[in-house]
């Protein structure tokens, strides 16, 4: 197993870390298919046995995950778009809402907040279906060689069983002769638990109103240009608040049901006029997240975050990835724990010019 990031330090005391933990089985490789024709990469797991597990209180968060699984970025260029399909062995589209979460990590660069790895892309049940797109006049840079990686957990809590099911995640690339060329965004995650931990970001959620939020300061200036969000049952909203003036400057409400279950949250698009939010290297702000539980019971192991694209004023000032903080290690730590798998490239493309920064 490749993992280039990491080689600034000795790897058996992280290796040796995440020995400790039992590996789940390994499923079959990722295709990685390049359509040079449409601009498009495809990424293709399965195939997966789901089983039912119905949900228990308390016991959300014990679904069984896929482990991590490797592959390289094949082509230069931008994303600017992706959607994940799900589907049977006969090609039959699978409801959205049997993945709990699917993300895709980049062993290649770091987050903006925290010194972990970044977070690519992804999606949660309550995720809007079909394609994300940004403006053609933004996206996030990508080089060929660039270590990713894939996890996954299903959550079929209502059955039947599915014996063979697949997901595919189709990544839309900028045309390499757009001109001018995209500006470079970044993913923007803001966790409202996560404290020098990256592993525990759940928390519990008492009967009635609840409040809980994490406050940060940005490494570099930018604009927030796109927001959405995740949350757990009983989850009103996820917001962004100046923690000096207190005043809110965004926020998702989230799509609930009668009992208070998350059916949806939006995509907030803040820059359809002007330049999105601007957010101040060294400013305090704060990611909240709402919660108003109806029962009499504590709702265990919930998460609230935001996540956007910000475009950094500076993209040359983006914090490089520290293979000796702790927090990185540690989140290092727990993705190899998770096992990896190799990848089958198929397909082909140039790559594109390589770009000067």
């Amino acid at each position: 197993m490749r993992v280039s990031v990491i080689l600034a330090f000795p790897l058996i005391p992280v290796l040796a870390a995440a020995q400790q933990r039992p590996l789940p089985p390994l499923p079959p490789p990722l295709h990685v298919q390049v359509d040079s024709s449409h601009h498009r990469v495809l990424i293709t797991g399965g195939p997966y046995r789901v089983p039912v597990r119905p949900e228990m209180p308390g016991m959300m968060m014990d679904m069984p995950a896929i482990p991590v699984q490797k592959f390289t970025f094949p082509v230069d260029g931008w994303i600017q778009g992706f959607r994940v399909d799900l589907f049977d062995d006969h090609g039959r589209a699978l409801s959205h809402r049997l993945v709990h979460h699917l993300i895709m990590v980049n062993f290649s660069r770091r987050q903006f907040i925290y010194p972990a790895l970044e977070r690519l892309l992804g999606i949660a049940e309550e995720s809007d279906t079909g394609d994300v797109r940004v403006p053609r006049s933004i996206g996030v840079p990508m080089r060929a060689g660039q270590d990713l990686g894939v996890y996954a957990a299903w959550h079929n809590d209502s059955g039947p069983e599915i014996p063979v099911a697949y997901w595919r995640i189709v990544i839309y690339m900028a045309n390499p002769s757009l001109r001018p060329r995209p500006i470079d965004v970044l993913p923007a995650y803001m966790d409202v638990n996560i404290q020098t931990n990256p592993e525990e970001n759940r928390f519990n959620v008492p009967p009635g109103h609840f409040e809980i939020g994490y406050e940060f300061s940005p490494p570099l200036s930018g604009h927030l240009l796109v927001v959405t969000g995740h949350l757990h049952d009983y989850g009103v909203l996820v917001k962004l608040v100046d923690a000096q003036s207190g005043k809110t400057l965004v926020q998702v409400n989230a799509k609930r049901d009668s009992l208070g279950h998350v059916l949806a949250i939006p995509r907030k698009l803040l820059a359809i006029r002007g330049e999105g939010l601007h957010l101040k290297a060294g400013h305090r702000y704060r990611v909240v997240g709402v919660f108003d539980n109806p029962t009499p019971d504590t709702s265990y192991g919930a998460m609230a975050h935001m996540v956007g694209l910000f475009a950094p004023d500076h993209y040359r000032e983006w914090p490089a990835l520290d293979p000796a903080n702790p927090y990185y290690r540690r989140d290092l730590v727990d993705l190899l724990a998770n096992g990896a798998t190799d990848s089958v490239i198929v397909g082909g493309g140039a790559r594109t010019p390589e770009r000067q920064r």
